[in-house]
């Protein structure tokens, strides 16, 4: 079954090393951080085994193999057969995509 199944797991921000503010005894990394977050895919034509991407040493920004989370959509909707750059909805009178406006990419390097 997991072959035809893509399982994705991922929250919505990354998790600082450090706190901001008064440091209290067991408050370490629990500030939101927008510009690093793990998330993994499993099935559905997905290497397994494989870690795709690094930050630097204190997990603050991503240094090697960065993906967006519009990279991340488009590479679902590939694994799905969709074509993310040819695929829009209208919405207010404009041709809205899943992966956004800032361009994304299929993480080739990332499939089976």
């Amino acid at each position: 079954m997991l072959d035809e199944t893509i399982v994705v797991f991922a929250g919505e921000f990354g998790r600082t090393v450090y706190c901001q503010g008064e440091l209290k005894r067991d408050d370490y990394g629990r500030d939101h951080h927008p510009r690093c977050f793990s998330g993994w895919l499993a099935g559905g034509g997905i290497q397994g085994g494989l870690v795709h991407g690094a930050t630097d040493d204190l997990g603050y920004a991503a240094v090697d193999k960065v993906c967006t989370v519009h990279d991340m959509h488009a590479t679902m909707l590939h694994l799905l057969g969709i074509d993310h750059a040819g695929f829009s909805v209208k919405f207010q009178g404009l041709d809205a995509k899943l992966t956004g406006v800032e361009g994304a990419n299929v993480l080739t390097d990332i499939l089976a």
